[in-house]
């Protein structure tokens, strides 16, 4: 036997013991979780997963938009996070994967048992990310996973999932992931602030039928790792300007009475200043933003319209602390700057209350506007 014969055997042997994908799985046979909801209730962890055939919501021409897309909520309890998923494995029939993962949403009554024992948990299934979007709601969490988008498009191109889109066009409180949000209640002095997600069942129809959709409508603050208080998306008008990543954002000038102009801004400049007087700790607010004119509905001067739209900015940051101080909560971010900038002075205040701010803690509120663009109009400066 010539030696290429041999080694030509020993290969084509060699093929017949080499083990094969025993442990594959047809992707079709798999169920792909693409949300997870967190519950609590009367001593047990209640679960609910979002499954979604990806056949039905892939990108292909043979889609047909507007058809109805089924979606599959599984739902598990027990007394622990674990124990909770374990029990819809039992009736799942496929093999549930946690990779597509894109949201987390928690029920008030989670938020207000403390989050800490629940994300441990989950955090550790290795094919869940750290980047998950995560929201609150006091909506039935099964009801929030079968909310579908525009033209009955899946949820998958729903607010929960792509609030990018959304914020393009309006911003005002903005979605957080998970590792960011763990990182900011897990830190003395950050507020941790969880947007909140409800169904707004009065704005669209699809003809004479109400088609409900997802609306973020508040955000939830938290002392440590429980839910401390509740704010509205009214009520934190003022909070927003804190948020460096605001896209766009309107508003009407003046802030009360009848509005003469409609003025967007967006990328606001924050910052603050932690000032000492005698035993006080106060505190100077300066605030940059850029906008453009969107609708004029009187003759005014722009330098006019920019000290008017400053007067609203200041306004709404006021009025913002002050529903925050009225739940006890921060929604200005001002003790994480005095944490950064005066540490010990934060820990001599926080021996004895959990929130060292005051009534006229605020010093100064510093608002700077600059109207760059009137739009197709040249606009009078003055």
């Amino acid at each position: 036997m010539s030696y290429r014969l041999l080694r030509i055997l020993v290969a084509v042997s060699a093929l017949f013991v080499l083990p094969g994908c025993w442990n594959s799985k047809d992707i079709q046979n798999m169920a792909y979780v693409t949300a997870v909801g967190l519950d609590y209730d009367d001593g047990n962890f209640i679960t609910y997963i979002q499954v979604l055939n990806f056949s039905n919501v892939g990108r292909s021409e043979n889609i047909e938009v507007g058809k109805t897309v089924p979606v599959w909520i599984g739902r598990g309890v027990g007394k622990t996070i674990s124990e909770s998923f374990s029990s819809i494995y039992s009736t799942s029939q496929m093999r549930v994967f946690w990779g597509h993962v894109k949201a987390i949403v928690c029920s008030e009554n989670m938020l207000k048992r403390g989050v800490r024992e629940a994300f441990d948990a989950v955090n550790r299934y290795r094919e869940l990310r750290y980047n998950l979007y995560i929201y609150g709601t006091n909506e039935k969490l099964s009801d929030i996973f079968v909310q579908k988008s525009i033209f009955n498009l899946s949820p998958l191109d729903t607010l929960m999932f792509t609030p990018e889109q959304i914020y393009a066009q309006r911003s005002s409180i903005l979605s957080v992931t998970g590792n960011r949000f763990f990182s900011e209640i897990n830190e003395p002095g950050e507020p941790g602030m969880l947007p909140s997600l409800a169904i707004n069942k009065e704005v669209w129809k699809e003809d004479t039928k109400d088609k409900p959709m997802l609306q973020i409508n508040g955000a939830y603050f938290f002392q440590a790792t429980k839910m401390a208080a509740w704010l509205s998306e009214d009520e934190l008008a003022g909070a927003r300007w804190t948020q460096t990543k605001l896209k766009r954002c309107l508003i009407h000038v003046p802030l009360s009475g009848k509005p003469i102009a409609a003025i967007v801004l967006n990328r606001p400049r924050y910052s603050v200043k932690v000032r000492f007087d005698k035993d006080e700790v106060k505190y100077d607010l300066k605030v940059r933003i850029s906008g453009y004119l969107d609708e004029l509905l009187q003759d005014i001067p722009i330098t006019d319209l920019e000290t008017m739209a400053e007067d609203v900015v200041r306004n709404q940051i006021s009025d913002s602390f002050d529903n925050g101080l009225a739940k006890k909560v921060d929604v200005l971010q001002l003790e994480e700057h005095l944490y950064r900038d005066h540490p010990k002075r934060w820990h001599a205040l926080h021996q004895t209350q959990n929130l060292s701010l005051k009534p006229g803690c605020i010093r100064n509120i510093d608002v700077k506007i600059n109207i760059v663009n009137t739009g197709k109009y040249k606009e009078k400066q003055e």
